[in-house]
C-alpha cells in the first residue's frame, strides 16, 4: 500500500457516502475542515456517517472532529456513525481511538477492508446465469434495497427509506439486481467517485451464496462502468466475508476502516 492509496481509499468511501446522502430526500452534505458530514437523515445509522478530512495528530484533534460530529446529529432522531482508519492517526493516537470514541458514546460495530483493483482477473470458475436487471424502477429499487437489509439484518421499511429512493440510482450510478426466476438474489451498486468505479450494496441472499451469484453481478456493474464511463480502476470497502471473493477477482487490501456507530437520539 501507499499513503496516496490511503488517502484515496478514504477520498473514495466519503465520495460514495455523500452520493448515497444526497440521493435521499432529506439527505445532505456538510464539510467543515475538520469532519465530513454525510446525513441521509433516515433510520439506518449506516447511512448518516461522519469522516476524517485529513490525518490527525494528537487526541484533542480527533475529540474536536468527533464532537463536531456529535453536536450535528444529536440535533435529529437518527443514529449515526463515524468511519475512520487508524493509518490516519498518529501512532501514538491508535491505542486511544477507541476511547476517546466511546466517551461521545460511539461503539465499534463494523471493520472493513479498503480494496483498489486496477483491472479484475479472469474468472477462476465458471459464473452461474442470472437475470440481470438495473436498477431503474421500483421493483428494482426495492429490490436491491431488501437484499441489502436482509444482509445487515437490518427490518425492510429501514432498507427502503435508506436505499429505495430514486435519486440515489441517476447517471452516477450503474446499479444492478440478479434475480432466479423473478426472486432478487444478489446485488452490486457501481458508483463513479472521482474519475473511479466504486463498487457498493454487494450483497447476496443467504440462499444464494457460495455460488458466484455476487461475483456475476458485480463483473456486469463493472462491465456497465466500463462501456459508460471509461473507467476500468475500481475501489471498494469489504466486510470479512466479502474480502477473500474480492481478493480472487484481483482486488488486493490498501487500509482497514472501523465504523463506530451512536444510538439513535433518546435510545
Amino acid at each position: 500500500m501507499s499513503r496516496a492509496e490511503i488517502d484515496e481509499s478514504h477520498a473514495q468511501f466519503r465520495g460514495a457516502w455523500r452520493l448515497f446522502a444526497l440521493g435521499t430526500p432529506a439527505g445532505e452534505v456538510v464539510e467543515r475542515p475538520e469532519v465530513f458530514l454525510t446525513a441521509g437523515h433516515v433510520s439506518w445509522s449506516l447511512m448518516n456517517m461522519a469522516f476524517l478530512q485529513k490525518p490527525v495528530e494528537t487526541e484533542a484533534e480527533l475529540e474536536r472532529a468527533v464532537d463536531l460530529a456529535a453536536r450535528y446529529f444529536t440535533q435529529g432522531p437518527h443514529g449515526w456513525s463515524f468511519t475512520l482508519t487508524q493509518d490516519w492517526l498518529a501512532p501514538s493516537l491508535r491505542e486511544r481511538a477507541d476511547a476517546v470514541l466511546a466517551t461521545r458514546g460511539l461503539k465499534p460495530g463494523m471493520t472493513t477492508t479498503g480494496m483498489v483493483a486496477e483491472k479484475l482477473l479472469a474468472p477462476v470458475r465458471p459464473l452461474p446465469k442470472l437475470d440481470l436487471r438495473p436498477v431503474s424502477d421500483e421493483w428494482s429499487r426495492n429490490a436491491i434495497a431488501d437484499v441489502n437489509a436482509a444482509c445487515y439484518d437490518m427490518p425492510q421499511p429501514l432498507g427502503r427509506e435508506a436505499l429505495a429512493a430514486p435519486g440515489i440510482y441517476g447517471p452516477e450510478c450503474r446499479a444492478f439486481v440478479g434475480s432466479h426466476d423473478g426472486v432478487p438474489a444478489s446485488t452490486t451498486a457501481a458508483m463513479r467517485v472521482d474519475g473511479i468505479a466504486y463498487i457498493a450494496l454487494v450483497a447476496t441472499l443467504a440462499e444464494h451464496r457460495r455460488q458466484g451469484a455476487a461475483e456475476a453481478v458485480m463483473r456486469h456493474a463493472l462491465e456497465e462502468a466500463k462501456r459508460a464511463w471509461g473507467l476500468e480502476r475500481t475501489v471498494l470497502h469489504a466486510t470479512p466475508a466479502g474480502a477473500p471473493v474480492y481478493r480472487r477477482m484481483g482486488y488486493r487490501d490498501v487500509t482497514t476502516f472501523c465504523s463506530y456507530f451512536a444510538p439513535s437520539h433518546g435510545a
